[in-house]
């Protein structure tokens, strides 16, 4: 018997779905002016060395950034989706949560920072990089999580733009100042994360009202919680850890160029993340029907949304050449290092959309073990590739990594959707809270 999707008329359907990825649009299209702006004069100011030093230093912090909430954000937006009235007991753990965890992260981090990346790094700019992007700058998030629970995407895309804009003003003051180096940018750095997690904490209590964590919960979803973190760090490797490699194994203007580069991939990928973002929340609901439903709905998606990243390769392939004509004649090697990634945005659209219909269906830890694979077989690659290639090696495990996180994503779908359809396992099925 064949699972279908249920539309329930919430906020979460297709007209609330409509809405929810317009305002996310606004708020990343605006987010993105910010950040293009801030990255030019970051790019351009600090030069390729000092910015190889800065992407370096925030690749190797990012790796832990998904375990500051041990995935508790993904299980509130998960709760909230199917019972709202969770969301007061989520909001209040996830703030306990995350607090304690970025508190523990930050130091193991901090010193392998120190191990790892080249000694030419102030040990300084280390900890103000690490503190602001594991301690301070999450609750952003948080903030962000609590609106997104709820499908009030317009908040949660305010909440973003206004930070993107704190971070664009505190480099503005340095370019004032004629402080171009890597110190005076984490110092602004840190006091901007300070400065916009304060704004965004405001704004959902005042908005959303007080929580009350129940930490009895917290003990039963730690293994639930702590997949989506694993799958989120492996995420996080495969797309991060290829430029602080490049640091260690190359050298920092090879990262600093694949750095620039692959910023402008992520900047593309930006439109069919607004979508994803939004659609969240329904894909948890059908996933209550299993997986045949949540898959049937991120299919109708991902044909809606697939000639946009077709349009996006082809852009990114001709507009390469204008690189050198925004960031300088220094980032020239950067040309070809978008035209070798440029394929990313279409493959991480497929992938994406699938793993999204998995989770929703309640086989998070599934794709999990596939995440981590790939994430194992990325770091093993570029060992072998960045020490001859420099940058290209880098650029060629990233494609290699997401054409094959796609077709293992595909064929564990495949299988768990043939066997959800036979007639044995089809009676009485329910999707799986956890794997």
């Amino acid at each position: 018997m064949k699972q279908r999707p249920v539309e329930d008329g919430r906020e979460g359907s297709i007209k609330g779905l409509g809405g929810n990825t317009v305002h996310m649009m606004l708020g990343n299209g605006a987010k993105l002016c910010i950040q293009a702006v801030y990255f030019v004069l970051m790019a351009r100011n600090l030069g390729v060395y000092q910015y190889g030093a800065f992407v370096a230093v925030v690749a190797a912090a990012a790796i832990a950034v998904p375990y500051v909430g041990i995935g508790f954000g993904s299980l509130m937006v998960k709760h909230v989706a199917r019972d709202r009235s969770l969301f007061s007991e989520c909001f209040g753990n996830l703030l306990v949560v995350t607090l304690v965890s970025g508190v523990v992260l930050s130091g193991p981090v901090v010193l392998l920072s120190l191990v790892m990346l080249p000694k030419s790094i102030a040990p300084s700019v280390i900890v103000m990089l690490v503190a602001a992007d594991l301690l301070i700058f999450p609750h952003v998030t948080v903030a962000g999580v609590a609106f997104w629970s709820l499908e009030r995407l317009n908040w949660t895309a305010a909440l973003n733009v206004t930070a993107s804009a704190m971070r664009l003003g505190g480099l503005i003051v340095i370019v004032i100042l004629h402080r171009p180096t890597v110190m005076a940018w984490a110092i602004a750095y840190l006091l901007s994360s300070v400065l916009s997690s304060g704004i965004a904490l405001g704004c959902a209590l005042c908005v959303l009202g007080k929580p009350h964590a129940a930490l009895r919960r917290v003990s039963g979803e730690l293994w639930e919680g702590f997949q989506f973190s694993v799958g989120l760090s492996a995420q996080t490797i495969y797309n991060d850890i290829d430029k602080t490699m490049l640091a260690r194994l190359s050298t920092l203007t090879a990262a600093g160029v694949y750095g620039a580069a692959y910023r402008l991939i992520d900047v593309a990928f930006v439109p069919v993340g607004s979508l994803l973002s939004a659609a969240l929340p329904t894909f948890f609901r059908q996933g209550t029907h299993g997986i045949g439903a949540s898959l049937h709905y991120g299919w109708r998606l991902l044909k809606q949304v697939l000639p946009y990243p077709v349009v996006a390769f082809l852009g990114l392939l001709l507009g390469a050449r204008l690189i050198p004509m925004i960031l300088g004649q220094q980032y020239e090697q950067a040309v070809g290092a978008l035209r070798w990634l440029a394929i990313l945005p279409l493959i991480k659209t497929g992938h994406y959309f699938i793993a999204n219909s998995l989770t929703g269906a309640g086989y998070q830890g599934l794709r999990t073990v596939v995440q981590v694979g790939v994430a194992v077989f990325n770091i093993g690659i570029n060992l072998w590739v960045i020490p001859s290639y420099g940058w290209r090696g880098a650029a060629w495990s990233s494609i290699a990594s997401d054409s094959l996180l796609a077709l293992g994503l595909l064929l564990l779908a495949q299988v768990l959707a043939k066997r959800a359809s036979s007639p044995c396992d089809s009676v009485g099925h329910t999707a799986p809270e956890s794997t």
